[in-house]
């Protein structure tokens, strides 16, 4: 009996078949984000409380290591935590109202010698534009957080969220040893290996990006600061708070804070000392990138920067400044789950 030819090449059924993977895998994605978006405020501490108990793991497995009670270790670090972060928070929200009102009024006079200079018609005053772009922001910031905090004050949600941030990442560190028993008892007969073996890739891409973030942000902001108070640039401790606190925010939060502390300079201390700062933001960023970045981030959340720039615009889309500041230890988490599961399913080499 003659065999049937097939009705299309090889070629193109592997070509529907692969179609037919992303189309599934694109599908599911979009599920699980509209599910997170409907749940935001469910999702929101359960996301925040992972970021923190990557980032306090280490201190709370140095303390089970000295023989510390899991309960007890797993509320010393919250403590510390809340001590930190309402520390740092108190420090940076201090300094910025204290030198805020000088650095938008270093602001409006950068903005009105870009506009002597350069002889750009149109503009009358740079006043003008502060106050449209003032109800621009009133105007952003209200539909945002009619959308994201319908029916719910921002200050009280605020609260809320890290309140219950704070409970998880209580329960996260203190019954982190039976995560592994979790994945196994979830998982289809025979993956449960394969399941805590992502689950760990996982999690050390957020420890590594978490970890490796926080150390050259600080690292980042001291070296502006001194630059700056070198400088004379006033507002130059509020200036580093802001290098501090947009480093969360890959190369773009580095741009802004930097492209603010130029602009400053410029309007206080004239075209030269903005050269010098400029020099000086732009040596901070190379340091980063040649330094820093290879010597302190993990290996497990090196990405090329147009995946990074690709998961922020995504971030930004689907839960503004918030999605901004999860789009990449998500996108590195994701990362690990795919290079584990390569490892996984790749055929081994011949001998």
């Amino acid at each position: 009996m003659p065999t049937r030819k097939p009705l299309l090449p090889d070629s193109a059924r592997r070509t529907a078949a692969w179609c037919g993977v992303l189309l599934l895998v694109a599908g599911v994605a979009a599920v699980a984000i509209w599910l997170s978006v409907a749940l935001k405020t469910a999702v929101t501490p359960v996301l925040l409380a992972l970021l923190g108990t990557a980032l306090l793991g280490p201190v709370h497995r140095w303390l089970i290591a000295h023989k510390v009670n899991r309960s007890l270790a797993a509320g010393l670090t919250c403590v510390a935590l809340v001590a930190v972060v309402g520390g740092a928070g108190y420090i940076v929200v201090t300094v910025l109202v204290d030198t805020g009102a000088q650095i938008v009024d270093s602001l409006k006079e950068a903005a009105q010698w870009v506009l002597d200079h350069f002889d750009i018609a149109g503009v009358a005053d740079v006043d003008d534009l502060a106050d449209n772009a003032k109800t621009l922001v009133e105007k952003f910031g209200a539909s945002a957080a009619g959308g994201l905090l319908t029916g719910i004050s921002l200050i009280g949600s605020l609260f809320t969220t890290s309140v219950l941030a704070l409970l998880l990442t209580f329960f996260f560190l203190r019954d982190s040893d039976r995560a592994a028993g979790l994945a196994h008892s979830l998982a289809p007969r025979g993956t449960g290996a394969l399941v805590e073996a992502m689950g760990r890739r996982a999690f050390e891409a957020v420890e590594g990006f978490m970890r490796g973030t926080t150390l050259i942000a600080l690292i980042d902001a001291l070296c502006i600061t001194v630059g700056l108070l070198i400088l004379r640039v006033p507002g130059a401790a509020g200036l580093g708070a802001l290098v501090f606190v947009g480093a969360y925010i890959p190369y773009l939060g580095a741009f802004l804070s930097g492209a603010v502390a130029v602009l400053v300079a410029l309007a206080d201390r004239g075209f030269v000392i903005a050269l010098w700062a400029l020099g000086v933001v732009i040596a901070v960023q190379v340091l980063e990138g040649h330094v820093l970045q290879p010597a302190i981030q993990s290996r497990t959340v090196q990405m090329h920067p147009a995946m990074i720039m690709i998961a922020l615009t995504a971030g930004a889309s689907v839960a503004g400044l918030l999605g901004m500041l999860l789009a990449v230890p998500l996108c590195a988490a994701a990362f690990g789950v795919i290079g584990e599961l390569r490892k996984g399913y790749e055929a081994p080499e011949p001998s």
